[in-house]
């Protein structure tokens, strides 16, 4: 009995170990299998990440190119900018040059011009002396600047005659131009206004309308049209101006719409007698001198002014009796305001004041947009020749108001 005991023992316990072999090995091929199918997936996901890793570099590869391409296109045009700033440097100097250059030219041409009417102011001095006086002539109403020429070997008379060489043009012989000293009458030139010879020697004819301001009201007022046409940086203003009042008044007023007081030969009872104001761009104004218009006389008055330097002259019967700089320099007259004569303008076209009318003659008024020399302002006296070019002159009194009177006469001497 012991020993079937034992042997079933046995037989179970080798039962168990064959089952014990069979579970391992089935759990040995399941983790095989699991092994396996880990390996395929392993080697599944390595594929994908070599293709991925294949595909990067080769995107690697572009932005590299790109960077490249984008480095050197900055490259470049940090270059070019550093060209730009270079040339820009370059125009700047070339610019800042420009101007010195232009302002030394300005310097030069002011200078220039105060030598011309220097020399112009001498030689009517001289013409004054030289001047063989005929019937019916009388002296010049404003006194020479020195009261007796200077000696024959005098520096001053001297340089004078230098001038006087250099004046006349080729084709004038010696005694034309001795004629033109003694104040004889020169052939017109083209673009000349005066065709007729004065009836006798001291006469001065063919100056155009004359126009007649009676009284002071502010019903008397010349409207000149058209106006001013584009901007003036040069302006001569020149007339035959008689008054017997005991103030001026104002001859000629410019207003805009943004400014009153563009440009006005501006008197008034409250002044000095015979001053005058000439504006330009309100406020600025100078102060200049024409007692010696109150005497009832004819007198011829230029007034010129120029942007550069801002230099004025103002000529008096050919005397320069005032001169001046820094005047409105670079300033520019607009166009487009009301320009009239006899008044003194507060609003455009209007707001006058009894106090700045002009009362007197006005004759042969004349503009132009540049600067006058002094042998065009001494040929305009004296009634040898109109300078070409003028702007405005009284056949553009476009209208007569109040009582002011039109008239023409043949010489100056006989207009009212």
């Amino acid at each position: 009995m012991g020993l079937v005991q034992a042997i079933a023992s046995n037989y179970n316990l080798s039962y168990n170990i064959d089952a014990r072999f069979r579970s391992l090995a089935q759990e040995s091929q399941a983790m095989a299998l699991a092994v396996n199918q880990s390996q395929a997936a392993m080697q599944s996901d390595l594929g994908h990440l070599k293709t991925w890793m294949r595909k990067s570099h080769r995107r690697s590869r572009k932005v590299d190119s790109r960077l490249l391409a984008l480095g050197a296109t900055l490259s470049e045009r940090s270059q070019q900018r550093a060209l730009q700033r270079k040339e820009q440097e370059a125009q700047r100097e070339a610019l800042s040059s420009l101007a010195l250059d232009l302002r030394a030219l300005q310097d030069t041409l002011a200078r220039l011009m105060h030598v011309v009417q220097s020399q112009g102011a001498r030689l009517d001095t001289l013409e004054g002396w030289l001047q063989v006086p005929g019937p019916g002539t009388t002296a010049p109403a404003w006194p020479p600047t020195q009261p007796e020429p200077p000696s024959p070997s005098s520096p001053k008379l001297q340089g004078s005659r230098q001038v006087l060489r250099a004046l006349p043009e080729p084709r004038d012989s010696p005694q034309d131009f001795a004629d033109r000293l003694q104040g004889k009458r020169e052939p017109p030139g083209p673009g000349s206004q005066w065709t007729q010879s004065p009836e006798r020697p001291g006469e001065i004819c063919n100056i155009g309308p004359a126009l007649i301001f009676p009284n002071a009201s502010t019903e008397n007022v010349v409207f000149l049209s058209p106006g001013f046409l584009v901007g003036l940086r040069a302006l001569s203003v020149c007339s035959w101006i008689r008054t017997a009042s005991g103030y001026l008044g104002t001859l000629l007023s410019y207003a805009t719409e943004e400014n009153d007081n563009k440009l006005v030969l501006h008197g008034r009872d409250s002044l000095a007698p015979g001053s005058i104001h000439f504006v330009i761009g309100d406020p600025a104004f100078r102060e200049l001198p024409l007692q010696p218009l109150l005497d009832g006389q004819w007198h011829h008055v230029c007034v010129i002014w120029t942007s550069i330097l801002g230099r004025y002259w103002l000529h008096v019967d050919r005397r320069l009796v005032a001169t001046g700089s820094r005047f409105r320099e670079g300033y520019e007259i607009p166009p487009g305001g009301s320009l009239v004569l006899g008044q003194e303008q507060d609003s455009m076209g209007g707001g006058f004041d009894s106090s700045e009318s002009f009362m007197g003659s006005v004759a042969g008024l004349a503009m132009w947009d540049r600067v006058l020399v002094p042998r065009e302002v001494s040929h305009l006296a004296t009634g040898k020749e109109f300078p070409p070019g003028a702007i405005l002159t009284l056949a553009n009194a476009a209208s007569v108001g109040g009582f002011v009177q039109r008239v023409n006469c043949t010489c100056l001497e006989l207009c009212p």
